[in-house]
């Protein structure tokens, strides 16, 4: 003998498939409900990735910024002292800094000016993660040398383009001249449209009002065997209270932090989540209550046979779950298409994460779940002596 709920299950299959018109109406439109989900997430989590993309590739085991830092839009600096300081605790084998400041790049078609976020290191010690930026990152030793970030917006310029057919490229960057001597991959985020990296020379140069023993980020690389948490106990404990001591991870939270708490973006996307839900929920309740009132009289005489309401509730919820699984899958392949389109156009991280289908998946199930539970009410009111 089969469970009880594969017993069921035929029954609901057969309800759904009766009206073929009703059933495609219905996936459509949970297929819409889960695709705008789908966007909505992935637009906020590929744009908060985006913001902190910048953060993670910095190569440090822990780093320091002013208490006050909450974006690179407007960081904040702090004495180039405390960074010199923690070498003197157990555990620290050197130390690295940045300089970051919004320039104006002249786009040198256009003619037109547009900010840009400039970073300033070491030329001899460059601070980045990626492969492509370290090995470019020595040709910025001579004074107005700059990389270009090739995934910024095309307000910039041909930049790459340009570069790549003639070898060269000149504009101005916050009204002086400098040559871009090669590219790097970053893109655009919430703090900057793009990115260039310039020595620490150059930097200072760019920004005269600004004080050479003042940096924005310090990076701390230990020594191998040191315990990172146990470091930077020591750092907090002994330093002065105008420095933070973080991780790397922690350092790129705070950014994303500031974006989705600190802003209205977080609401907004969330606000779009939630009116996919609510859409989804309207959509299988009319479906669902249409079904129920045109079998009335079946139902009706399901109770009348002795079958109780618990009975025909999970008959409608397994209706309503196989509603969600029709309407999902085709909402899951095609956002990641879309995704893939995205990317392409924008360069924007935007990517199928598997923590985010499962969580449409499950927002599915709630959604369609929820809308039979009402449906149920139409339901109760099945009178088996209607049908005498």
């Amino acid at each position: 003998m089969l469970p009880k709920i594969f017993r069921k299950t035929p029954l609901a299959w057969r309800q759904l498939m009766k009206e073929k018109t009703r059933l495609a109406i219905a996936v459509a439109g949970i297929t819409f409900a889960d695709m705008l989900m789908f966007i909505q997430l992935g637009f906020e989590s590929a744009l908060f990735d985006a913001a902190i993309k910048p953060h993670r590739n910095l190569q440090a085991d822990l780093v320091l910024i002013n208490p006050q830092f909450q974006t690179l839009f407007s960081v904040k600096s702090f004495s180039r002292e405390r960074l010199y300081q923690t070498l003197g605790y157990e555990g620290v084998q050197s130390v690295n800094s940045v300089y970051i400041g919004t320039g104006q790049w002249r786009n040198p078609e256009t003619r037109l000016e547009r900010a840009i976020l400039v970073w300033g290191v070491d030329p001899a010690q460059p601070p980045f993660k990626s492969s492509e930026t370290k090995e470019n990152i020595p040709q910025l030793k001579q004074l107005y040398q700059v990389l270009f970030d090739q995934a910024g917006r095309p307000e910039y310029g041909s930049v790459a383009d340009i570069l790549k057919k003639t070898g060269k490229f000149e504009t101005e960057l916050n009204s002086k001249a400098i040559q871009v001597k090669g590219l790097f991959t970053d893109g655009a985020s919430f703090a900057a449209d793009g990115n260039v990296i310039t020595s620490d020379s150059t930097f200072l140069q760019l920004f005269s009002e600004r004080k050479p023993d003042h940096i924005e980020v310090g990076l701390l690389t230990l020594k191998p065997g040191a315990d990172p948490e146990k470091v930077r106990s020591q750092l907090v404990a002994g330093l002065p209270k105008d420095i933070s001591v973080l991780t790397p991870e922690e350092f790129a939270q705070i950014e994303r932090k500031y974006w989705e708490a600190g802003t209205a973006i977080g609401f907004i996307f969330g606000l779009g989540t939630a009116v996919g839900f609510i859409v989804g929920i309207v959509i299988v309740y009319q479906i669902l209550y249409s079904d129920v009132s045109e079998h009335m009289p079946e139902y009706a005489t399901l109770k009348a046979m002795g079958y109780g309401d618990n009975y025909l509730l999970g008959v409608l919820l397994q209706e309503a779950l196989l509603l969600a699984v029709l309407g999902y899958l085709p909402a899951f392949f095609l956002s990641i298409g879309l995704y893939h389109l995205t990317f392409t156009a924008t360069m924007l991280p935007l990517f199928m994460k598997t923590e985010r289908a499962v969580y449409v998946l499950f927002l599915t199930i709630v959604m369609c779940s929820f809308s039979g539970a009402i449906a149920m009410r139409k339901l109760r009111s099945a009178d088996p002596a209607d049908v005498f």
